[in-house]
């Protein structure tokens, strides 16, 4: 009889604990194709035709660049104040020269006070170790309509990777806009804390991006 109440005592904690498990924000979010770097090299979406003079672009302050992460118990939002970037177009090619975006990694919020403060710890970002990040484009290739993959090299907690991601890319006049929600693992770019045991921290982060660049002439 003694075992048998235990085991449905164990049983019950088991569908407990189940039932507190949140919903992993990144399950129905494209995950970002990442592989090790290589040289840096630009591929253009198409050929720019002969004599294009090209167009620089620069973010906005109306840009946006945020993170949801998760653990087992629920979510956080948050994401970064300071950051700057530009990039250059010939025609509807990028054109041969830097296309980049940094951000300053002491510019870090959240949802939470107490999280952002941790999140600048060496548990994650480490910012007084690694003040920035970066991500250097390195390709655009059409996919279909408005959506594009973006390649590029992105830099986090001193570590580079290669990632590929999709993005709704739309031009008008001289305003070109970004929308684009993709996943990392945390853990390819070392940032490998767990959490405590009974309230682990997912791998997952979903990454949002809503930018907006206007030519540097206009």
């Amino acid at each position: 009889m003694k075992k048998q109440t235990l085991t449905l005592a164990f049983a019950a904690l088991f569908a407990l604990t189940l039932s507190n498990c949140a919903e992993n924000p990144a399950d129905d979010v494209v995950k970002a194709e990442v592989e090790e770097t290589s040289p840096a090299e630009t591929k253009p979406a198409e050929e720019a035709p002969p004599g294009t003079e090209p167009v620089t672009y620069v973010f906005t302050e109306g840009s946006k660049i945020g993170f949801v992460g998760s653990k087992v118990t629920g979510s956080h939002e948050g994401g970064f104040t300071v950051f700057e970037g530009y990039f250059a177009v010939a025609g509807e090619a990028l054109a041969e020269a830097e296309h980049k975006v940094v951000i300053d990694m002491a510019s870090t919020f959240s949802d939470s006070e107490k999280l952002t403060g941790h999140l600048k710890s060496p548990d994650f970002f480490d910012v007084e170790t690694f003040p920035e990040s970066t991500f250097v484009l390195t390709g655009v290739t059409p996919k279909e309509g408005d959506t594009y993959t973006m390649t590029g090299d992105f830099t986090l907690h001193g570590v580079t990777k290669k990632i590929s991601f999709p993005a709704e890319v739309k031009k008008e006049g001289d305003t070109i806009t970004m929308k684009s929600e993709f996943v990392i693992d945390r853990f390819d770019f070392g940032i490998k804390y767990p959490g405590k045991a009974d309230d682990l921290i997912r791998k997952d982060v979903v990454i949002k991006l809503d930018m907006v660049a206007k030519s540097k002439d206009a």
